[in-house]
């Protein structure tokens, strides 16, 4: 019999109280894993995915971005209330309950999506060293022994805030969007218009829902929300952190559609095999300060906190199933298997993307796949919300209903890109 969830109680971390904030501490209370984990959601594969989508489709591609943005918190919001609630990580609930088998089984898709999101986001970092001039080997070299030197920076906390800040450089999305001055007309259109008919627009679709909807972000929101000591008093705080980043996410995402529409797309640039080439549509365009330093900045922010929770959910989930210590509040002697594990995934990830660097269509696919592997991960999620939870914890009623739909149509979206691309 699994044993009984070990409900984090409220003298653990400090009490969140709603009502007007009277000190600045209140919105950094809100700056917590939701927002990490969204800003690595835009990562450099679903900033590629979404420049492909402008490109191809246009502003049509916008509305599904934003009927993906409740499905998004809905999903990040069971991994708060696993992580909190049980004070398990989300590899460490899948064994407990289901079997160290199953538990094998999930992290591999784990590890799967882990290596693909280590691969696109150095293949980022690589495309922005070339328009910097910098050798690709240098400058992918020099990121990854950067993000292993924030992991080994002594606190989670510190990570989480390194992480943030270099995720905020994704407001430079924003800004080549508004220099894109997109067209109003073109936004009612593309709103209006879904050739769900067309195979090309379905494929891209389902790399967009697997762009939106990644496995390492549950496995990383469930196991920092207990390394950064919340409590179930922490529940609403950590609701509205999830909630602020799925927003932010989405709409990062809605402005490099419209960046891609409105600029590559209608000057009939299409041939973008890389970042580089992405960059040189743009510059084109835009001309070279938005084309190129803007637009990289934003790609090294994406692909810098995208490849450090990554990294971090992969190490925490490999170590949650083989039961060995994990978490970066414990000195590296105390937990030598995480940061091995930690570390060896960015050497990996940076030497594979050195070795030969693909861009493009490698992102698009790794999202596809993401959305393949979708039913075995919210299926393990919903899973473990019904039964790993207390019963006054749970899910009820009609936001119970409409969740488990919503989750249905995701998976049910990858079982149909499986027995499509297969």
């Amino acid at each position: 019999m699994p044993a009984e969830p070990r409900v984090a109680t409220a003298p653990e971390s400090k009490r969140f109280r709603l009502g007007w904030p009277k000190r600045w501490g209140f919105l950094l209370a809100l700056v917590g894993p939701g927002l990490m984990v969204m800003l690595a959601d835009t990562d450099v594969g679903s900033a590629i995915t979404a420049a492909q989508s402008g490109v191809r489709w246009g502003d049509a591609m916008i509305l599904p971005q934003l009927v993906l943005m409740p499905i998004l918190y809905f999903v990040q919001e069971m991994t708060v209330r696993l992580g909190i609630v049980t004070q398990k990580g989300h590899g460490e609930a899948i064994r407990e309950h289901f079997g160290i088998g199953w538990g094998l089984l999930s992290v591999t898709t784990l590890f799967l999506v882990a290596v693909g999101a280590l691969i696109t986001e150095f293949s980022g970092i690589a495309g922005v060293s070339e328009l910097l001039g910098i050798p690709v080997w240098i400058g992918v070299s020099l990121a990854a022994l950067i993000l292993i030197a924030i992991g080994f920076s002594g606190a989670y906390q510190r990570v989480e805030w390194i992480g943030i800040a270099l995720g905020s450089l994704e407001v430079a999305f924003f800004v080549t969007a508004a220099l894109a001055h997109p067209s109003g007309t073109a936004l009612v259109h593309g709103l209006t218009t879904i050739p769900i008919t067309q195979s090309s627009y379905l494929y891209l679709l389902a790399a967009n829902v697997g762009a939106v909807i990644m496995p390492w972000m549950i496995f990383y929101q469930q196991g920092a929300v207990i390394d950064k000591r919340w409590s179930v008093a922490d529940i609403s705080k950590a609701r509205w952190d999830t909630g602020i980043g799925a927003v932010i996410t989405q709409l990062l995402m809605i402005a490099i559609v419209m960046t891609a529409a409105s600029t590559l797309r209608a000057h009939h640039v299409t041939n973008l095999n890389s970042v580089a080439q992405i960059s040189a549509g743009l510059t084109s365009v835009l001309g070279p300060l938005a084309g190129k330093l803007i637009w990289g900045a934003g790609i090294v922010g994406a692909g810098f906190v995208a490849a450090l929770v990554a990294s971090v959910a992969g190490a925490w989930g490999i170590s949650e199933v083989l039961g060995i210590p994990h978490s970066f509040n414990r000195r590296i002697k105390e937990a030598p298997g995480f940061y091995v594990i930690y570390s060896l995934a960015h050497v990996a990830g940076a030497i594979l993307v050195i070795a030969s660097v693909d861009l493009v269509q490698l992102t698009v696919d790794v999202e596809v796949m993401n959305a393949m592997l979708l039913p075995i991960v919210l299926g393990f999620l919903l899973a473990l919300e019904a039964r790993a939870l207390p019963p006054e914890f749970r899910m009820r009623g009609v936001y119970r209903g409409l969740v488990y739909v919503l989750c249905g149509v995701v998976m049910a979206f990858g079982l149909y890109t499986v027995v499509t691309v297969f």
